[in-house]
This record gives structure tokens, sequence and C-alpha cells, in this order.
């Protein structure tokens, strides 16, 4: 079974003409000032009362960002994303660069009977760079309270022109005021990517003289915008958010047109002709020779598993996700360490070394946003993966993780679509995880008379899940750690965490615990999942969906709990076994008991049989949920005999 979301963009057609005033960024008032909650939503945290995206090129050809934000903080507690900012400018390390100016930053209060601002001064603000290509300028507003008012405002220069980022338009927050305003010399053709459910109350679109010179204007505002409540089991709700963009489709300059509306076989040319993605993988000789000898010999698949494993083996990722290469394949068969692209690229390479037929996969991470195949970018892409075709099915390859394997790519590169860029065409592909991925709970525990247990606990993940559950422990150990101590609130024993040989990860630990158990008289009362046993599941949305259910792999959970009961005891009661399922099998539940002497086992198995479904299929799981919460209520009682 096959279930693909479809994304759809709005269609902007015609003009639209409004009276409304745009850029006109208005006092702050003494009322918003000194209010308690929301006039329109309520008991909210925060709500963000103005903000200004305005986007303007010069006939230079600069391009400003100016960037207005005004938020209203209702609950400083529960709104510290609002209090602490990121602006991040783009350095090309080729000569190109953005420049941050005119950064502004002021948290008004009413004290006194008046309104008192509080500067963000030089020594409040800091500079840091994530990587090669970002510097990022941090700031925390100061003298914060519930009621204060936060207000930021910057211009980003940058001589960069494809494409405007992508606006928001629905947050977290309700949005009392926002606008989108994308000015543009008429020498320059835009097209106006608008994705998402909202319409603007005003809306512009025309020729106009501005600056002193004409213009096309492109002017969309919102009011009132509830908040977006972010769903649970997405990969990234942003893509469902309304959103807007503008990208560069053609030049008229001089009277002569050029268009940049490209297709997926332009940029694939593109790539082949670029020094450091297509002109990498000509460069043979530099993989002449690395490959033991004897990997010739083996079957393709063989081969190609041991090519993958030759890699991660020998180069190391560098934590950067690119299309293109840095410092080139040559560096990294030198150094051994090197970014996405330099690695698969050298996968692909050394794929072709030993007759396999391989080929560059480009896609978009799950962070950066869908892939949009109806609208072709260079700057969509931002991750490399290999491919190759053996008997007519197509195998993925990532050799920048080192616990992949053939078809188990990094779980942020499982974004729906790819491209495969061939020598000689352009093919686009589903990448999703094919296989299943289980998730196994196991519990061996001793029963005492006086209703204490004491056990052992295992926790094993396989496959897609093995791989991203070692990526959080490789993380942040310590963090790991306690997240079991925060989940299972009774005494555990050495735990430990280990990678095994068949790459599944498990984390085991011995328990003992005095609340599982009620002793009634000579009875022991007790559910037998212990505290595997859920009271409540996370399929109760009670607003309408409107993402998609996303699990990065099909899934089996399993739970088995083993209780030996003490000696002189026996079950007086056991709960029946049971399986329910959707008509088409999609979604299936077994609860299995199995009694053997003074020993239970009660295995329950929940099977999701795709990583993704569609929105409509939510009311499926709310109702199979529903009814696993009731079966693995049921009780057993153990009565001394």
């Amino acid at each position: 079974m096959k279930k693909i979301l479809l994304v759809l963009a709005a269609s902007l057609s015609g003009l639209i003409f409004s009276q409304h005033k745009f850029l006109d960024t208005p006092k702050l008032s003494e009322e918003d000032l000194k209010s308690e909650k929301s006039a329109k939503f309520g008991d909210v945290p925060a709500e963000i009362l103005y903000r200004s995206y305005h986007f303007r090129i010069d006939y230079d050809g600069s391009l400003y960002k100016n960037i207005v934000s005004r938020v209203k903080i209702y609950n400083k507690d529960n709104a510290a994303d609002y209090l602490n900012q990121e602006i991040a400018v783009y350095d090309d390390n080729r000569g190109s660069r953005e420049t941050l100016s005119n950064l502004k930053a002021n948290t008004y209060n009413f004290e006194n009977g008046k309104m008192v601002a509080t500067k963000i001064s030089k020594d409040e603000k800091f500079k840091s760079k994530e990587d090669k290509n970002y510097n990022i300028t941090k700031f925390a507003f100061a003298n914060v309270k519930n009621g204060s008012v936060v207000e930021y405002s910057y211009t980003v220069l940058t001589p960069f022109l494809s494409s405007t980022p992508r606006v928001l338009i629905e947050e977290e927050i309700p949005v009392r005021y926002i606008e989108y305003v994308f000015d543009t010399p008429k020498p320059l053709g835009y097209s106006i990517n608008y994705k998402g459910s909202l319409s603007p109350t005003h809306r512009v679109m025309e020729e106009k003289q501005l600056y002193g010179n004409e213009y096309q204007t492109y002017r969309f505002a919102y009011e009132n915008v509830p908040a977006y409540k972010e769903e649970k089991y997405v990969m990234n709700n942003n893509n469902y958010k309304t959103g807007i963009k503008a990208e560069l489709n053609s030049t008229l300059i001089n009277n002569v047109y050029k268009s940049y509306a490209t297709t997926w076989e332009d940029i694939r040319q593109r790539l082949y002709q670029h020094e450091d993605f297509g002109l990498q993988l000509n460069r043979e000789g530099v993989v002449k020779n690395l490959l033991p000898a004897e990997i010739m010999d083996l079957p393709t698949l063989q081969k190609a598993d041991a090519v993958l494993k030759f890699v991660q083996k020998n180069y190391t990722w560098n934590n950067e996700d690119e299309v293109f290469t840095d410092k080139g394949v040559r560096n990294l068969v030198s150094t051994k360490v090197g970014n996405t692209a330099e690695i698969n690229l050298l996968l692909t390479m050394l794929l072709r070394s030993v007759g396999i037929n391989a080929d560059p996969v480009v896609l978009s991470t799950v962070n950066r946003g869908f892939l949009l195949s109806y609208n072709p970018s260079i700057t969509q892409l931002n991750y490399v993966i290999s491919s190759f075709v053996d008997n007519n099915k197509i195998y993925l390859l990532d050799g920048a993780y080192k616990h992949s394997e053939i078809n188990m790519i990094a779980p942020k590169a499982l974004n729906y679509y790819g491209l495969i860029m061939g020598k000689k065409e352009v093919k686009q592909i589903d990448i999703f995880y094919p296989d299943v991925s289980k998730t196994l709970l196991t519990v061996d525990a001793n029963l005492n008379p006086d209703g204490t247990i004491e056990g052992r606990f295992a926790d094993r993940d396989t496959k897609l899940y093995a791989m991203v559950v070692n990526e959080r422990y490789v993380d942040d150990k310590e963090k790991f750690a306690q997240s079991y101590k925060d989940e299972y609130k009774f005494a555990l024993s050495n735990m430990k965490h280990s990678l095994l040989e068949n790459n599944d990860f498990e984390t085991v630990f011995n328990f003992s615990a005095d609340t599982f158990v009620d002793a009634i008289g000579s009875k022991l009362v007790f559910n037998p999942l212990l505290f595997l046993y859920a009271q409540n599941h996370e399929f109760k949305q009670d607003t309408e969906r409107k993402a998609p259910l996303e699990f990065y792999s099909p899934n089996d959970r399993v739970k088995k709990v083993t209780i030996t009961l003490p000696e002189g005891y026996a079950f007086e009661n056991l709960p029946k076994s049971k399986k329910f399922r959707t008509e088409d099998n999609a979604l299936q539940y077994t609860y299995l008991v199995t009694q053997n002497g003074n020993k239970l086992t009660v295995e329950t198995t929940t099977q999701i049989d795709d990583s993704v479904f569609p929105k409509e299929y939510y009311p499926a799981f709310t109702q199979i949920f529903d009814n696993i919460t009731k079966q693995e209520a049921q009780v057993v009682t153990a009565v001394k005999k």
C-alpha cells in the first residue's frame, strides 16, 4: 500500500487592489502594553502584534530584507522562543556575503503610569559561526515581565537574488497582523510561490512607480491569524503552514531576455558542469586502486554492500549537509573527513569503479522542507546520496552514516522525493524506507509476597529506528540515559546502552518497584503489563488533522512481559487474548496471554504497515488506540493457595 502526500501550491492570478496601507508600523499603544490577555484569542502565552517582512531590490542589484517584529508577552515562562533571537547571514566563501545592519531591540513595560523602554546594548548581542557559511547574531531581551512587549528590527543586505526566504504566516502563537512585501524592478521577473490554506486579508499585485523607478510589487497582509497547533507524528510541521516565497524566473536587461525558469534537466546539466559536483565525479583517478581487489568478484548487491562498508570504515562525515563539495573528493581521500556531498560522491565513484552503474541522488532534508518538484531550483537541494539499479530495482546508499545499510539512509533524508542525477537524464523517485523497523520492549519480573516486583527490562530497536536511537545516544549520552530515569519513576540499576553487532540498539537495566501491585488480603492484583501499560495514547487530537501521519518507517511495537509468581501463589483470573485491525490491515493489534505454571506472559504487538498515512486515516488510529488502551487496562489476580 502506497500513500503519497500531494502538496498543491495555491495559484495567485489576476490583480487584486486594496486600499490597505502596507509598511506602516503602528505606534505601540498603551492599551496593548497594559493588556493582560489577547482580546481576540484569550488566554495565550504570547501574541504577535505586528510583523513585517519587506524585501526590496534596487536597480543596482542589491536586495534589502527589512524585518520588524513586535510581540506581546502574556506568560514569559511559556514564551521562551520569542525572548531569544538569532539572525543568520550567509557567506558563500567565494566573495559574496550578506551583511546585517540597523539591529534594534527593545523591551517595553508599563511602569509608574508610563511606558518604559529597555534597550538591548551592544554588549548583550554576540556573534557565533555555526558553520563555514553562516554567521549568527544572537541576543536575548532584557527586563522581560508578564505583560512586556518585545520588539526588534533589522536590515540584511544580500547579493543573492535567486529567491527570498520562505516567510511563514502561521506561528505557534496567534498573529494580530503580519505582512509580506516584495518590490522588484520591472526587468526582473519573479514567481510567487504561495503555499498553505490561509488567504490574505489584503492583497496587491501591480506595476507601480516606487523609489523613483518602475517596479512590480507583491503585497500580502493577514489579520487575526490563529495559533498553529503543531501535530504529533509529523516530521516537519512547517511544511503545512501557510508561507510565501519569491523565486527569480527571468530577466529583461538591455532588451535581452533571459529565462531562469528551469527544469530538473537544466539543473542536472548545471550540476554535471559544476566544479564541486559533476567535475568531481569525472576525476576517476582519485579512486583508482582504493578498494580491495577481491570486491570485484562479488555479486552486485554484495559488491555494493562491500563498497558502502569500505566508505563507512575509512571516511567520516563532518556534520555538514551540502549538495556541493567543499574541499573536494581528493581532499576527502587524503584527510578522511568530508561533507555529505564529498562522501556520497566518492561512494558513487567507487561503485562505478567496480562496474556498478551508480548515480548521485540529490534531495532536500526534512528540516529544509519538501522538495517542490513543480518548481525546480538548486537552492532547494542540500543533501546527496548514491543509487544504483539492479534487476530493474533502485537501491539507495548513504555513506555519511556509519551504521546505514543499502536502502537504509539517514532519516533526515526520507523526505518523500529525490532526483537521480544520471549522466544523461534526471529521474524523480519516491524516497521511503521500505522495511519494517521494530521496537521490542521486554520485561522479565519476579513478584514478591509483599507486592514488590524486581526484574530486568530491555528496550531494543531494529533497522531504521536503531539508527535514530543510536544517533540520539551518540549526540548526548547523559541526556539519553536521563530520559529513561525521567520516564520510569522507580529504582533503576545497572543501566547499559549498546549498539549490537547486527546494528540493533539496546538499552537494558534492572529495576525494583512497589507501586504496581495492590495487596488485598491474600490476593495480589496488578496489571500484567506493569509499567508498559499506558493509560492514554497520543491520537486524541481534538481539531481537524492538517498533516499526514509520518512514522519514518513501517513499524512493529512489541511489548512482552513475563511475571513469575512467588511460591504458594496461583492465578485466579486471566485476561483473554484478543486481536483487532482496520479493514485494510494497515493497522493491526494483538494481545496474547500465555500461562505456564506460575509464569504469565502477556505479549502485545502493534503493527503499522506504512511510513506515511493520509490525514483521513487519523480517526482510524484514534479508534484502534482507544481499543488498545481499554484492552491493556485489564488486571490479573494472584491468590495465595
